[in-house]
């Protein structure tokens, strides 16, 4: 399985993040068109617009350096999600961001694997603050952010209208 990606292997106690495969596609479909939080956040799209979703995600990494990881277990390589940081045209900053597959909410991994990417970040390529932009009503990823040490004043991202504004500050560990 080669990557398709520069992406740098990052591991942690739990996880390995890496850069997407091909192989990634598959799972990454499954949560985009029918994952229950998705659903639930009215954002599922067609397996066509999550093929072009992947592909963008790789583009990312080859635009800006940085882009999604594909999270997996140490243990078993099972992908669990991505975690990453996204600059997509017209948003104002870097954003810090997470999806966790069906059956691996509720584990700690969103935020293990957050805190990996943060330091990356920090130390790899300079950024001393992120972002994330996450809808008022997704609680759990609010409390993720909230583990990470991120704050929010209620702003509202100016991309997206429904998702507030959390800061995270990046700091050495």
């Amino acid at each position: 399985m080669a990557t398709l990606t520069t992406a740098p292997t990052l591991t942690t106690q739990r996880l390995v993040l890496r850069g997407p495969e091909r192989e990634d596609l598959p799972a990454l479909t499954r949560f985009m068109t029918s994952a229950p939080s998705m659903i639930a956040q009215g954002e599922t799209v067609t397996a066509e617009q999550a093929w072009f979703g992947f592909l963008t995600g790789v583009g990312h990494w080859q635009w800006h350096g940085f882009g999604f990881f594909t999270v997996v277990l140490r243990q078993t390589g099972h992908p669990v999600g991505r975690v990453g940081l996204l600059k997509h045209a017209g948003w104002p900053d870097v954003e810090l961001a997470w999806h966790l597959f069906e059956g691996a909410e509720g584990k700690g991994f969103a935020t293990e694997a957050a805190i990996a990417v943060k330091t990356w970040a920090h130390e790899g390529l300079g950024l001393d603050r992120l972002y994330s932009y996450i809808d008022r009503g997704n609680t759990r990823s609010q409390a993720v952010a909230g583990r990470l040490g991120a704050v929010t004043d209620g702003t509202r991202a100016p991309h997206e209208p429904e998702a507030e504004v959390w800061v995270h500050p990046v700091e050495d560990p």
